[in-house]
């Protein structure tokens, strides 16, 4: 079996290309991956020499991209710009990659090969929850950020290949992964990395954002159990069923490494910024008995001490354009906020003059 995985090289892409080739000794992996700022071949390191990888370095909006799909009877679609401020800086890649990447992705794939193609989504596309309830796989989509609404218009399309063509795609949407490999613009390592080196946490807002995390092995057990036994044309959540204020993760990390709470600096917050997620995964769990194998502080445990023990490879994604970004995002966030809210009011005092 040849197993095509597109944004291999980033964070969730790696540990399923790693999981993948421990569970499935006869499978064949072809990743696919452009190496933005997030793709890091360095990865991939455990499995360099394994004779079953093949890696090919490409953009997926790159009609070539069908020489790599051609032999692949299993999909697994994780290619994305993902970061939500990114977006709200810029969502011109987003909308290249996330939405054009995925539809050249399913032309790519589309044959008598193809057996499952499975595109990996994020519950962003619903949305922000109150204080109650829990996203269901039948929510509505109600995006709030320029990523989110890229991700929404990749299910959408998606979707509309599986009434339109009978593609033989499933869609899963998982709550917030954290664990090894994972790129320090994310809350987790970012907030890992600065404790670390003993430098100030910067939280958005007042920090009660709540959000539900997982493991990313969770994940990746999930999306295995789904790419060769869940339904065609369904939509499955996947959450780890851990809720927790995002204040009160970093409190947790800071004390892991033993450092004050005083470290934690509030920063402006990010423009629509979602107030809580949850998922309900009661679909997963009761089709094929799937549940979360990571309790929240041994897995926080488990990768606060990668993190540790691979501190080379957190301080040179840290150094260069990195470095950039984060002053932009975090030592001079409020500049960067004034300016994007700037133009959001230049657009709408046109369109005023415009009536």
């Amino acid at each position: 079996m040849k197993l095509l995985v597109t944004g291999g090289a980033g964070f969730i892409g790696s540990n399923f290309v790693h999981y993948m080739l421990a569970q499935h000794p006869d499978y064949e992996v072809v990743l696919v991956d452009k190496l933005t700022y997030a793709g890091n071949l360095r990865n991939l390191e455990p499995a360099k020499d394994n004779p079953r990888l093949r890696f090919v370095r490409m953009d997926i909006c790159d009609p070539a991209v069908r020489t790599v799909a051609k032999d692949c009877q299993l999909v697994v679609h994780f290619a994305a710009e993902s970061h939500v401020d990114r977006s709200i800086e810029d969502a011109a890649a987003f909308v290249r990659t996330n939405v054009e990447g995925t539809w050249r992705m399913l032309e790519a794939c589309r044959g008598p090969r193809l057996q499952r193609f499975l595109h990996v989504s994020t519950d962003e596309v619903y949305g922000s929850l109150g204080p109650e309830g829990r996203f269901v796989e039948t929510s509505p989509i109600a995006p709030n950020s320029p990523y989110a609404a890229t991700k929404a218009s990749s299910d959408l399309t998606v979707l509309a290949y599986i009434r339109t063509f009978s593609y033989p795609a499933l869609i899963t949407r998982c709550s917030n992964n954290y664990g090894p490999y994972q790129f320090p613009e994310k809350f987790i390592p970012l907030m890992i990395v600065q404790a670390m080196a003993g430098e100030p946490l910067p939280v958005y807002g007042d920090g009660q954002n709540i959000r539900d995390w997982i493991h990313v092995e969770d994940h990746c057990r999930a999306l295995d159990l789904l790419l060769h036994h869940g339904n065609i044309g369904e939509v499955y959540n996947i959450g780890g069923e851990c809720e927790l204020r995002n204040l009160d993760v970093g409190h947790r990390i800071l004390e892991a490494f033993g450092r004050p709470r005083s470290l934690v600096r509030y920063v402006a917050d990010r423009p629509g910024h979602d107030r809580r997620y949850s998922i309900n995964c009661d679909k997963l769990k009761t089709e094929f008995g799937w549940h979360p194998a990571w309790d929240f502080e041994h897995g926080l445990a488990y990768t606060i001490s990668w993190y540790r023990d691979h501190a080379e490879w957190s301080q040179e994604i840290r150094s260069g354009a990195y470095r950039d970004y984060f002053s932009r995002h975090y030592t001079n966030r409020e500049a960067m906020i004034a300016s994007v809210t700037a133009d959001s009011g230049r657009f709408a005092g046109s369109r005023h003059d415009e009536n």
